[in-house]
């Protein structure tokens, strides 16, 4: 009872202490301050791939991150960037480019201009692209192609949608995209409407001042557009030796992200509450030894990707183990029993409130929210989890199994099931 209201008071405090979106020269803003010794500054940009007019560019666009700007070249920005002790990084999902800075608390100042510099005064010249952007670039392909549950996701998306959030995260070998396709992609993406700020341990007057300031000049029009997902469901079999074999099956729906998913993904996953422990998962007791199932639960802002990433060995394991999460799902469909939806729930409401405790758990959760123009608390997450019904809980998840399966194989697909040995 004590740990629960001591939980209870500590997600009040943070939902209270993350402020209010307010607009600074047209540009979305949004900080909490914990009073921590470091803080963190997040320009969230909508530039994701869902979003490149060519295959690769939001991949490229990443990796220019910090070179060279009309204030300071791409060395001068690491040097001084270490002698405040900062660090700078990048990162790329298909709906957002996040451009992140951690820092002494004190030195917002320069390392939000920093950020601002390379979002307006960025140069994107040719040799860095040549030298610095592509080597990067190629590496990462490279690195995925050695990653089979990567390489299962990222077809899977493309499977479920396609076009849109079907777009990879990742440019293709030898891409045939320019410093100047870049350049065209970063002007239509970096304006005031795509851009939302997200500070920690940073005062929200301060933010909001500093980058009023650094951001008065932007540009106000976007020429950036992305269609509205829809889901079609397929199955594709990729051959790859090394790695654990891997296959990735599950659904896709449409439409605003509910949390009845949300609790669906918390009731199967077998990660147990107490380490080396099997856990209560319907799945836990089914999985062969020597193979794993991950449950993945994929929302955007119109679509989801809800499924089961299983890995092993050998095939026979792999399908024993696919068909004992396909049945649990469909044993969720017809409904929980006893505290089963209450353990869900609050498994759930656990994994939101915890995200926050980190920086990019932070971004992530509320960041497509303060995008929005949203409330930026825990608060309306919070009490949708509260608010899920047993009835809502089995016709979300009826709904989900009803659609076209989406299917994966990476690996000996000579040995790897088919999808109609599944259960589908």
């Amino acid at each position: 009872m004590l740990a629960a209201r001591a939980s209870s008071r500590t997600i009040q405090r943070v939902a209270r202490n993350f402020a209010t979106v307010v607009e600074s020269s047209g540009v979305k803003v949004a900080a909490v301050d914990s009073n921590q010794a470091t803080s963190s500054v997040t320009f969230l940009i909508k530039a994701g791939s869902r979003f490149e007019p060519k295959a690769g560019v939001a991949h490229g666009l990443k990796n220019f991150a910090f070179k060279s700007t009309a204030k300071r070249t791409a060395l001068g920005t690491v040097r001084e960037s270490e002698i405040y002790g900062g660090v700078l990084s990048a990162s790329l999902s298909r709906e957002h480019l996040a451009l992140t800075a951690e820092f002494l608390r004190g030195d917002e100042q320069y390392f939000i201009d920093v950020l601002s510099s390379f979002v307006t005064t960025g140069r994107f010249t040719r040799h860095e692209f040549n030298e610095y952007v592509v080597p990067v670039v190629e590496a990462e392909i490279e690195a995925a192609n050695f990653n089979p549950g990567l390489r299962a996701v990222e077809a899977a998306h493309a499977m479920a949608f396609h076009n849109g959030l079907g777009s990879s995260l990742l440019a293709v070998p030898h891409s045939s995209i320019t410093h100047e396709d870049i350049k065209n992609f970063a002007q239509s993406a970096f304006t005031r409407e795509n851009i939302a700020v997200l500070g920690t341990g940073i005062d929200q007057a301060t933010l909001s001042s500093l980058v009023e300031k650094s951001l008065s000049k932007i540009s106000t029009s976007s020429q950036l557009a992305s269609s509205p997902s829809s889901y079609y469901g397929g199955e594709t079999r990729l051959q790859a030796h090394g790695g654990p074999q891997t296959i990735f099956v599950g659904f896709g729906a449409t439409g605003v992200p509910t949390s009845e998913l949300a609790a669906l993904a918390a009731y199967l996953s077998p990660t147990p509450s107490i380490k080396w422990s099997q856990g209560t998962s319907p799945i836990s007791t089914a999985i062969p030894e020597g193979t794993s199932v991950e449950v993945v639960y994929l929302p955007y802002t119109d679509a989801s990707l809800f499924g089961f990433l299983v890995q092993g060995s050998n095939g026979s394991a792999i399908k024993e183990a696919s068909k004992a999460a396909i049945q649990a799902l469909k044993s969720a469909s017809s409904g929980l029993k006893g505290d089963d939806l209450k353990k869900a729930v609050a498994k759930a409401k656990f994994a939101a409130a915890s995200a926050v405790d980190s920086r990019e758990g932070l971004v992530s959760m509320l960041g497509s929210k303060v995008l929005a123009g949203q409330g930026s608390s825990l608060d309306s997450t919070l009490s949708s989890l509260d608010n899920v019904s047993a009835t809502a809980f089995s016709k979300a998840t009826s709904q989900l199994i009803k659609a076209k399966p989406v299917f994966v194989a990476v690996g000996d697909v000579a040995t790897l099931p088919y999808v109609d040995e599944l259960g589908l």
